[in-house]
């Protein structure tokens, strides 16, 4: 299984990108990945670490679909492997409902719908391919300009059953956050190899993203979960996934909510050993990639806390690894 790191924080400088693209640059990563950003442009930052130096795979877990016409996604995402020199997968994801709306004046009457369009243009673009598509919410008609870069992977985040089936029809990298193991293991791969199957093609690789609290003097470990995880556990469509998972919450009592997140394994605190053992599980479970996301501690203690607890895991899982 890879270990990959997260940006941990929406960057307002590119400068501030290339501590953890360092992480990735000398070995101890598999991948710099980051969120979506409404400060600085998620692939104008990693373009800027690119351009520092820092020709190592990256990737967006995940880009918000209403910001970006699926033409110019593609685009983004090929610019970014020809700018590294190195593969890059382009995860995408519709974003709350609230924010679709914001931007299209409605939202989505079916997600499925609106991803499936999307996905197929972006990944047909990708491919090369001409594009014909008059859809519900899209329009595509045209190409890419060749252009001869590394792999562009697409990546889809799958929180349930239905949208992890489309994940495993058009996906290259099914992206998971705040999934509990046992949900990963018996409900989401099984619908991943369904669609895939369904499809005639490989499951996807499965990456999920695993906020993490290292130990450290005085350090509240529930504190720093919540930090992280306060906007998803607001959010209904991670509560529902949450709750069939058997880990309910409460938008209310963040600190119960954080503490039945590390009682379920979704939430990795502790000492590196610790961290480490828990971040098995999701091996276990079936994930190809864990991303270690330190949003809590930079929340909480800022960049230095952050970096030294990825510089510590990923030492450790090198150790553990030789």
């Amino acid at each position: 299984m890879s270990t990959s790191v997260l940006l941990p924080f929406m960057p307002v400088s590119g400068k501030q990108v290339l501590p953890f693209a360092d992480i990735v640059r000398k070995g101890n990563a598999e991948r710099l990945w980051t969120g979506q950003s409404l400060l600085v442009e998620p692939y104008t930052a990693l373009a800027y670490a690119a351009g520092a130096g820092a020709r190592i795979p990256m990737g967006t877990s995940v880009t918000l679909m209403p910001l970006s016409h699926p033409f110019q996604a593609a685009l983004q995402a090929r610019s970014l492997a020809a700018l590294t020199g190195q593969p890059v997968v382009a995860g995408l994801g519709t974003g709350p409902q609230p924010f679709v709306r914001a931007l299209r004046g409605q939202a989505y009457a079916s997600p499925l719908t609106a991803v499936r369009e999307y996905a197929s243009t972006v990944r047909g673009l990708l491919a090369g391919d001409r594009v014909d598509l008059r859809g519900e919410y899209h329009a595509m008609s045209g190409a890419l300009t060749a252009m001869e870069t590394p792999p562009v992977e697409l990546g889809l985040g799958v929180l349930r059953p239905r949208m992890a089936e489309l994940a495993g029809e058009l996906a290259d990298v099914a992206i998971t956050w705040l999934t509990p193991p046992n949900y990963l293991a018996e409900v989401l791969v099984p619908a991943l190899t369904a669609g895939a199957e369904r499809a005639g093609r490989p499951r996807p690789r499965v990456t999920s993203v695993v906020h993490v609290s290292l130990d450290a003097p005085d350090r509240d470990h529930l504190q720093v979960v919540a930090a992280a995880s306060h906007a998803h556990l607001r959010a209904p469509h991670y509560a529902d996934m949450l709750r069939r998972a058997g880990v309910e919450t409460d938008p209310d009592d963040l600190a119960k909510s954080a503490a039945r997140l590390v009682d379920s394994g979704t939430a990795a605190v502790g000492s590196a050993d610790e961290i480490l053992r828990a971040v098995s599980a999701y091996r276990d479970a079936g994930a190809d990639e864990v991303v270690l996301s330190t949003i809590g501690l930079q929340a909480v203690d800022g960049t230095r806390a952050s970096l030294e607890a990825l510089d510590t895991l990923t030492e450790a899982r090198r150790t553990a690894d030789a």
